[in-house]
């Protein structure tokens, strides 16, 4: 008497982890095109304020494409167990850093979202993560406010801008 135990049925996914990030990656790149419906792209010449993000979106498309394929083709991991800690803190970084941006200005929220995000692992140095926060922070306002001249608010509560 025969019995299949042990046998698994075969299948066309051979990365599981693979085909789920793809499957995420266009489901964030239809948001952005979502999102940007009622942009207008432009052209080279005349950049309209869609062009970037169409462009990311449908670049976006096309990686979560090649993963895909990537899935199909090549051995990989299984899915495993989701952790709830990275998912909670990274996501609240970004809620934070949206919130806190108009009120507390570039200055605060920059730092803070940095920490925020550092709590999503548990090998994370505190002042090694604020260290970190702070300089991204000292980058981006050289980089949007004073080379690319960006109206972001840098600290409103002491500067009024």
């Amino acid at each position: 008497m025969r019995t299949n135990m042990g046998t698994e049925t075969p299948s066309a996914v051979r990365s599981p982890s693979d085909l789920a990030g793809s499957l995420f990656l266009f489901f964030v790149a239809g948001i952005a095109l979502w999102q940007a419906d009622g942009l207008t792209f432009g052209t080279l010449e005349a950049v309209g304020p869609g062009f970037m993000p169409i462009s990311l979106a449908v670049l976006l498309a096309g990686l979560a494409a090649l993963l895909f394929v990537s899935s199909l083709r090549r051995n990989g991991e299984a899915l495993a167990a989701w952790s709830l800690r990275p998912l909670v803190f990274v996501l609240g970084a970004f809620i934070v850093f949206g919130l806190a941006l108009r009120p507390l200005g570039l200055s605060v929220a920059g730092p803070l979202a940095v920490i925020l995000a550092g709590f999503a692992s548990n090998e994370t140095r505190f002042f090694e993560t604020a260290a970190f926060g702070i300089a991204m922070t000292a980058a981006c306002i050289g980089l949007f406010k004073y080379a690319l001249n960006l109206p972001i608010p840098l600290a409103p509560w002491l500067l009024g801008y």
